[in-house]
């Protein structure tokens, strides 16, 4: 018996900041010469961004920070501690915004006096760490039952969404009647590193901030309340080859990742190796419509070319690339979403093929159907 994903509810911060000032920014706060500051600009408009979200004002202003210090390098650079106090102070606001989403879309009211009638609250984040934690402070914020089932997935980079999918696929599958609450939230924004090293001028110029909450049940919704998906089958596979090339490690000055230029390569022939596995072992349908994870533009062109995809096909993930860089874990559920708003009803049982990427190296799929 299937679950079914009955809503999707996305959030960003308020401060929207255009690309080209995080490159300007950048370039003042690593010191750039010009010859440098050069590279880091054509670096930055390469990516196909236009604008990022961040729960930092800083990124657009040229001095009066509120986070870095009001420093020419931005030092004593701020530490682990400083951020993550950051990231406890903005973390839940952004995630209760990403739930009322998803409830209004169901027309839910969460102000209503009753308890809402979710049994399992699942949270997902790699950019912060504090206990008693998220999923805590959402019970109580939302007014959940204290006696919710809880469980927390964190530190698995930009593939996590797919574990929390996971998760609540298996426990819906195990009580239909369970209501499960998954709520992804990333502020990758706290972990700027001002190092000049390639890693770090590529992940600086891709990660931004965002949360998105998603409600799986064992029913679908109603027409009156839209469409649903139902989560088909997940696939995953290591590529042990690619550990050293995509990671996150936690340094003395905020979380630091590491995003060689290698990963493009790695992701397109490990799909392939993927898909031939799936063709050979399982009966795939065909596939309608595709939601890949936008982890950087050359990651999409690797995903494209190994699917036979054409831009136009993946579409959606360019969308929220270019109006919201890589949100991490979240960013894949904003590029489901968007796909499913456009969707009618002559798209009942028509199928998306869904997939995401991460430290391991991982990889990441999911099969929907639209119901």
């Amino acid at each position: 018996m299937p679950s079914y994903i009955t809503s999707i509810g996305t959030a960003v911060p308020e401060h929207c900041i255009e690309q080209s000032s995080i490159a300007d920014f950048m370039v003042r706060a690593s010191q750039l010469d010009t010859v440098e500051a050069r590279k880091l600009r054509v670096l930055y408009r390469s990516t196909k961004i236009h604008k990022r979200y961040s729960v930092l004002k800083d990124y657009s202003k040229t001095s009066d920070f509120k986070f870095y210090p009001n420093t020419i390098d931005l030092e004593p650079f701020p530490s682990v501690s400083q951020r993550m106090m950051a990231y406890r102070k903005y973390a839940l606001p952004l995630a209760l915004k990403a739930v009322y989403s998803a409830l209004d879309s169901l027309k839910i009211d969460n102000r209503q006096s009753q308890t809402l009638p979710f049994t399992h609250l699942i949270t997902v984040s790699c950019t912060g760490l504090y206990a008693p934690g998220l999923d805590i402070e959402l019970v109580e914020a939302l007014g959940l039952s204290r006696q919710i089932q809880r469980t927390s997935i964190n530190f698995m980079g930009c593939y996590g969404a797919f574990n929390g999918l996971k998760m609540a696929n298996t426990i819906v599958k195990a009580d239909p009647l369970a209501k499960v609450l998954l709520v992804c939230i990333e502020l990758c924004t706290l972990h700027f590193q001002k190092k000049i090293d390639d890693n770090y001028l590529i992940s600086n110029a891709l990660f931004a901030d965002g949360a998105a909450a998603v409600i799986i049940e064992g029913q679908p919704t109603d027409q009156t309340q839209g469409l649903s998906l139902s989560m088909e089958s997940f696939h995953c596979d290591l590529l042990f080859e690619g550990r050293n090339d995509m990671a996150w490690h936690v340094g003395d000055f905020g979380f630091e990742m590491v995003l060689s230029s290698y990963i493009p390569r790695l992701v397109k022939g490990g799909l392939g190796e993927l898909m031939s596995q799936l063709r050979h072992n399982t009966t795939l349908p065909h596939f309608d419509f595709y939601a890949i994870h936008p982890g950087g533009r050359a990651i999409l062109e690797a995903a494209e070319s190994q699917l036979g995809l054409t831009a136009e096909d993946n579409r959606y993930a360019y969308e929220i690339l270019r109006d919201y860089g890589n949100m991490s874990s979240c960013t894949v559920l904003f590029v489901l979403q968007k796909l499913l708003q456009e969707r009618t009803q002559q798209d009942i049982d028509k199928h998306i093929f869904s997939c995401a990427f991460g430290p391991g190296l991982t990889l990441e799929t999911g099969i929907f159907k639209i119901v």
